[in-house]
């Protein structure tokens, strides 16, 4: 049994000590064939684009004919003669940024030189030949170590092509791995800097390069050709939204289940399919996340686990939780969670800035990063949204409960036992901890009479607990009305819950006992609304038949459940 090498990206090592290996090799035929000279391939963190980089690398690579080994095994070595006759043959320019990221633009700019020194290094055999003049030699020589002006630096590997070509007599294969990092690092400190830095090396590496044959691009977003591409009309993208190298990043299920049944993991596949797979790219369904299924088939025994986050993508998800004008977005969750699709633009013209004024573009965002995958396009730029898997939904409920703990200040014990009286018809408890959290909840948004937030948060909170046993809906058509909050239970022995939510003020100068009839007749007036107009029918229609009918009825701030008794 061959052993897997989790977290190497090394695709010689990986082949050469004979450790299991997914064959993805049929991208190097996809690259050579594609009609454009420079490819961009955005795709989501840990779903295999380093390790295709470097298969590109030790593929195309003039200096090292023993390479060819590497591939005679591999389904590459069955295409036809003229893409095996590329082996070899061209110098490499092969770079990664995923390391270049800092808090100051100056600290990021000397990690990405330091990437471009180190490239410099590599390529330093150049330096014993006659081909370069002495002038040649001396701007060589201050990229390496790293004493030239920014400005040399950023028109280097179009320099180093040259160069290349000089001494090889081939055109070269520029390979650079997460060219978005420094950008993304960028975000709210140093975004133009770094913008303004990539643009102008991209456009040398790119942009009228004679000496270039082909040029691949990985990272995690399509970055607006505006402010990264200008003027490159040599480049083609190809997102997680087309149909070329749809198959190419990620396990499709073929290669999922030739992966569990080599390692004999005898967990049920459905369970495992629930977990990892859901990922759409282009026309083909059914792609895997890599790094959980690699890790899965490993630990097993251990049980299901979410290995995969996405930092970045995790704080930006927060911070808009936390915006106090954010219903759309809760709104937007509270279907997600539900498993649900949502219906969004997907803008693949991405520009960091535009997230603070288009509060739409956190779709988009959190599409290409992995958090949610296309379930069907509806129009040319529309997409049905959808989670994934439940790896991922686990995360957007951990992402909620501790936006609830942390700013809400509503602690998840008082949360799950809460919920926990309501779900097992404990209506007295149930009222008392509803009142506390909705205390907290009031307070933390001040709503001034305008509750949506309130709610909203509540059953985003009643999702991240109970979301997996229940299908929580909101505000929907029932029978013969509306209901505010339904529970929908799957299984058919526990109880269905529905709610109707009312809402009276208190007078100014009223008296304890006005108050307490006015918030009887609207707690009986809820319960007969909800038997009037049905607002059941959906439970009975999922065969429910344990159903509490709960009124809430909120005097000003606070909510009553039980009626309340003469004093």
């Amino acid at each position: 049994m061959k052993e897997l090498d989790i977290g190497n990206s090394d695709f010689k090592s990986t082949i050469e000590n004979d450790n299991y290996f997914v064959d993805k090799s049929l991208l190097i035929r996809e690259v050579i064939k594609a009609q454009k000279q420079v490819i961009l391939l955005p795709r989501p963190r840990r779903f295999g684009k380093t390790l295709n980089l470097s298969m590109l690398r030790y593929f195309f690579d003039i200096n090292h004919s023993e390479n060819e080994a590497l591939f005679k095994n591999l389904n590459i070595w069955q295409t036809e003669n003229e893409i095996k006759e590329k082996q070899g043959k061209y110098p490499v320019i092969y770079l990664s940024f995923k390391d270049a990221k800092h808090r100051t633009w100056s600290d990021t700019l000397a990690l990405i030189k330091i990437e471009l020194a180190k490239l410099y290094r590599v390529h330093a055999y150049i330096l014993k030949s006659d081909l370069l003049s002495d002038i040649e030699k001396k701007e060589y020589t201050k990229i390496a170590d790293r004493s030239a002006d920014i400005t040399d630096f950023e028109v280097c590997i179009k320099q180093l092509s040259e160069y290349l070509f000089k001494y090889h007599g081939q055109k070269v294969v520029v390979l650079i791995d997460e060219y978005d990092t420094p950008i993304q690092a960028g975000y709210k400190r140093f975004y133009d800097d770094a913008i303004s830095f990539m643009r102008n090396l991209m456009s040398g590496a790119f942009k009228d390069n004679d000496y270039l044959y082909k040029g691949v691009i990985t990272g995690i977003l399509r970055v607006s050709r505006e402010s990264i591409f200008t003027g490159l009309n040599n480049v083609s993208v190809y997102s997680v939204l087309d149909n070329e190298f749809s198959d190419k990043f990620g396990f499709t299920e073929p290669e999922t289940k030739q992966i569990l049944s080599d390692f004999n993991v005898p967990t049920e596949y459905a369970q495992i399919k629930k977990w990892y797979d859901g990922y759409k790219f282009g026309n083909t369904d059914d792609i895997y996340n890599p790094w959980s299924i690699l890790n899965y088939a490993i630990g097993y025994k251990n049980g299901f686990k979410p290995f995969w986050v996405n930092t970045s993508s995790d704080e930006l998800l927060k911070e808009r939780l936390k915006e106090r004008d954010a219903n759309s977005t809760r709104e937007q969750l509270l279907k997600l969670i539900n498993d649900e699709p949502i219906e969004k633009v997907i803008d693949e013209n991405f520009v960091f800035p535009d997230l603070d004024t288009d509060k739409e573009l956190l779709w988009t965002l959190l599409t290409f990063s992995g958090y949610l995958t296309v379930e069907s396009r509806r129009e040319v730029d529309k997409y049905n949204l959808k989670i994934p898997n439940y790896e991922i939904k686990y995360v957007f409920q951990n992402i909620i409960l501790k936006w609830l703990s942390v700013d809400v200040k509503i602690g998840r014990s008082l949360l799950e036992n809460t919920t926990k009286h309501l779900i097992n018809n404990e209506i007295v408890q149930f009222e008392k901890g509803f009142k506390e959290i909705i205390g907290d909840t009031f307070s933390y948004f001040d709503t001034k009479g305008e509750p949506e937030n309130i709610y909203q948060s509540y059953v985003l909170g009643l999702l991240a607990i109970i979301g997996d046993d229940y299908i929580i809906k909101s505000n929907r058509e029932s029978g013969e009305g509306r209901y505010d909050i339904m529970l929908i239970p799957h299984d058919k022995s526990k109880y269905g819950i529905v709610i109707e939510i009312k809402q009276i003020t208190r007078g100014d100068n009223e008296k304890e006992e006005s108050l307490r009839d006015r918030i009887n007749k609207k707690i009986h007036e809820a319960k007969d609304q909800i038997d009037h107009n049905q607002y059941y029918k959906e439970l009975v229609d999922n065969k429910i038949s344990n159903i509490i009918k709960l009124p809430i009825v909120f005097a000003g701030k606070i909510p009553y459940i039980i009626p309340q008794k003469p004093r």
